[in-house]
């Protein structure tokens, strides 16, 4: 397990504490770059890289959603796959409020508050992933088994 070279965030302490291992992936981050520019910076495709979106429901309450960074999410078929009336992305605030991470560096590990996580279910069947690791320009590489054993996500089918 990577130990050096990481930043610690609450993201690696929950890592390490469940002795997940994962392999630290820094970049230079480029604001409003998103996926496309992780990717091409690791050398690696974008649809294996994944993004962490905090969303909400109609009553405000926040939930994860997990997609590949080529992919959008589709929030009319997620509101009616998790039975709410509809479901929008956060603003920035609310969002880094919900995680305790800033835009651009949220990662579904070690959030502020617990909240329900979501995940386009052909991320599971990829070998390998690439997901935030709590800071702007930093990724973890991992299996998806651990990061479906770590966060319990409900698999949907809601990738555009």
């Amino acid at each position: 397990m990577a130990k050096d070279k990481s930043p610690v965030t609450p993201a690696i302490r929950m890592l390490r504490q469940h002795s997940v291992p994962f392999t630290p992936r820094l970049y230079p981050y480029e604001e409003k770059g998103g996926t496309s520019v992780s990717a091409r910076e690791l050398g690696v495709e974008e649809h294996a890289v994944v993004k962490t979106l905090v969303m909400e429901d109609e009553a405000k309450r926040p939930l994860v959603v997990l997609m590949h960074g080529d992919r959008e999410v589709s929030t009319k078929e997620l509101a009616r796959v998790i039975g709410v009336k509809s479901v929008s992305p956060c603003d920035a605030a609310m969002a880094q409020k919900h995680s305790g991470y800033l835009v651009g560096g949220t990662s579904p590990f070690g959030t502020r508050k617990a909240m329900p996580v979501y995940v386009e279910e052909t991320i599971l069947a990829l070998e390998t992933i690439f997901i935030n690791g709590g800071k702007r320009g930093f990724l973890v590489e991992i299996d998806p088994g651990d990061l479906a054993r770590l966060l319990d996500p409900t698999p949907v089918k809601v990738g555009i």
